[in-house]
This record gives C-alpha cells, structure tokens and sequence, in this order.
C-alpha cells in the first residue's frame, strides 16, 4: 500500500508570513506610485487572493506578473523553512511515506523560497499553473496521481479554510496547521478532521493517522 503526505506550502512549511505582507506592500507601492506598508493592508490579507487585497487597495486590472515577481523575489530573500521541516520529511521519507506540495505559487517562484535540501526531500509539487487552484481539489488529485496513490491513504497538512475546503472535496483526510496563517478556530470551523496547535512531533502524527490510528494527545474536530 502506498500512501502520501501532501503539504501546503506559505503559513505550513515555509515561514513566509512577513514576506507575504511585504510583497503585498511592495508591489502595491509600485503600482499605486505611492507609500504602501504592511500595516496599510486590509484585514485577512494573507488568507485572500492577492487581486481581492490589491482591489481594495485602489489597484484595477491585470496584475503585472514582472512587478509580482520583483517583489516575490526581494521579500522571499528573509523567508525560511520551519525548523520542523527537514526532519519531518526526512522521517516520512525513511517510512516509505511518498511526499508533495500542492501550492497556489506558480513554479518559478517555489524554487525562488525553499532551498535545494528541502525541495530534494519532497516527491512532486503541484503549482498554479499545473491545475485549477484551491479550493478546487484538482491539485490535490492531481499530486495523488503522480505519487499513485488513492485519497484514503492521504493526508493533507493546510493552514487556511480553502485549504480543508480542497482536501474535503478530494476525499483527502486534512490535517489543520495551527501555526500557519489562518489559525486554530478558523481551521477547526472549516471542518478539518484534525487541528494541530504547533508542529511538535509532526511526522510521528501524520505516521499515525496514515496507519488508520487517531493520535489521542492531539486536538480533533470530535473532541
């Protein structure tokens, strides 16, 4: 039997909330032609699609992917993989656990954030260009595909309610992730069937839940 951890990438592996609002507010800066901060942005801006929070902002039309991408790349220079992550995929991976990403970053931009020693650990990754995005199961469906594995011995780890709304659609068991941007109570109300509050022993949860087993010390949506 094969099985599968699928990963979300911003707010669950990579620690890219400042970089979020930086590039938010960069970019906005250059196209409004004015001062924009972090602090300028509207509520929820890292859980809302990027044209919503630039609208709101004053920006209209096509976002300039050349603009998006110089301000991606300068704010990405400070973002960083959890220090949980290397061994917890090292750890899937020693278990024969198959692993990928499925993420709204375009491709280019992926490897832009994480470093080689992390993307060397991960199977396959999904990204906005390969299906339709989140909530949409299809990247999560398609990523089962590549890895030849069926939802039921999946588990999905997001941290936003588009998110748990995706791995639901897919049939995927979901793994809510606490520490990422939309927090514990929006990840519980979303319907994840598990919400972890930090990412304490990630790999020996996500080990338990694939062998069918519910880990008893952790929070669940039926406590």
């Amino acid at each position: 039997m094969k099985r599968a951890v699928l990963f979300d990438l911003d707010g669950v592996l990579l620690d890219s909330r400042a970089a979020q609002l930086a590039t938010l507010a960069g970019f906005a800066t250059s196209a409004l032609d004015h001062r924009v901060t972090a602090a300028d942005l509207p509520a929820g801006a890292l859980t809302r699609p990027r044209a919503q929070v630039l609208a709101e902002l004053g920006l209209s039309g096509v976002i300039n992917e050349d603009g998006w991408d110089a301000a991606t790349a300068t704010a990405g220079l400070h973002t960083e993989a959890f220090p949980f992550v290397g061994e917890t995929l090292t750890a899937l991976r020693a278990a024969g656990v198959a692993t990928a990403i499925v993420t709204l970053r375009s491709r280019r931009r992926v490897g832009w954030l994480l470093p080689p020693e992390t993307l060397d650990l991960i199977d396959t990754i999904v990204c906005f260009e390969d299906a339709a995005p989140k909530p949409a199961p299809d990247g999560l469906l398609l990523a089962l595909r590549r890895l030849d594995v069926v939802p039921k011995d999946a588990v999905f780890v997001g941290d936003t309610d588009i998110d748990i709304h995706a791995a639901r659609a897919a049939g995927i068991r979901v793994v809510g992730a606490g520490w990422g941007f939309a927090g514990p109570d929006v990840l519980t109300r979303a319907g994840a069937d598990l919400v972890l509050p930090h990412a304490a022993a990630l790999a020996d949860v996500l080990l338990l839940l694939l062998a069918g087993a519910e880990p008893s010390h952790q929070k669940s949506k039926r406590s």
